[in-house]
């Protein structure tokens, strides 16, 4: 599954649980990490204290926006802006070895077209990214709380789609992934009677050409004879 974003009620909160789009996981960072991270973030990471994201300023350019929530170790999205010039790219993340990963690999392509936010997504959302400014807004294989118990901590929920709506422009798209089947048919009932959306596939459809490069651990899955469900939703 995905290590980055992942859903977890803040149990910090005396009064009022809050749910949160990520878990840090434990896991330390090769030296090779490290060093990305130190060296590249101040070059290629974003900052959600300088606020409203300014494209000209961020790439030098204004251009459809990708965003993407939990890229894991970042490989996907790497491919992805290499595969796509011509689009501005956006990952973020909160798993330290998947960032340095993903600055590493920046580097390494040279790609100016991709930059990264470390923290929750639902905050950088809130406070960094504009209304309508979205073209595609991607969750891939997100945390899909197995247990029945854990299933309110799914970042699929109506509020979050509710949340994220505005953010997308008019045509756009919010492209989920999931390789847990039990997920999948609830983000289809929950984005099946979110306002502001239509399937791009037809009512109630799974996508089957979902365009995106394959993870690691989705490669992984279908190895061990899993399935993975891709839904296309436009922004109406």
């Amino acid at each position: 599954m995905n290590t980055g974003e992942r859903e977890l009620e803040d149990a910090a909160a005396p009064v009022k649980r809050t749910i949160k789009s990520y878990v840090v996981r434990a896991g330390r960072m090769t030296g090779g990490q490290q060093e990305a991270y130190d060296t590249l973030f101040p070059v290629y990471g974003l900052n959600q204290d300088d606020g409203v994201l300014d494209q000209q300023r961020v790439f030098g350019r204004v251009a459809p926006l990708v965003f993407e929530i939990g890229f894991g170790m970042g490989q996907s999205l790497i491919d992805m802006a290499k595969a796509a010039p011509d689009l501005n790219f956006i990952g973020v993340e909160v798993h330290p070895p998947g960032i340095g990963n993903l600055l590493r690999g920046i580097y390494d392509e040279k790609l100016q077209n991709l930059r990264v936010y470390r923290g929750d997504a639902r905050d950088i959302l809130a406070r960094c990214i504009a209304d309508q400014s979205l073209t595609t807004l991607q969750i891939f294989l997100p945390d899909p709380g197995h247990k029945k118990r854990h299933n309110k901590r799914r970042l699929i929920q109506p509020e979050f789609i509710a949340s994220i709506a505005p953010k997308l422009c008019s045509g756009g798209h919010l492209h989920l992934a999931t390789d847990w089947e039990e997920y999948a048919i609830q983000m289809m009932e929950v984005m099946s009677a979110a306002q502001g959306f239509a399937n791009a596939n037809g009512s109630g459809r799974y996508a089957t050409d979902h365009n995106r490069p394959e993870t690691k651990f989705e490669r992984r899955g279908q190895r061990l004879g899993h399935g993975v469900w891709d839904l296309v939703f436009s922004s109406l």
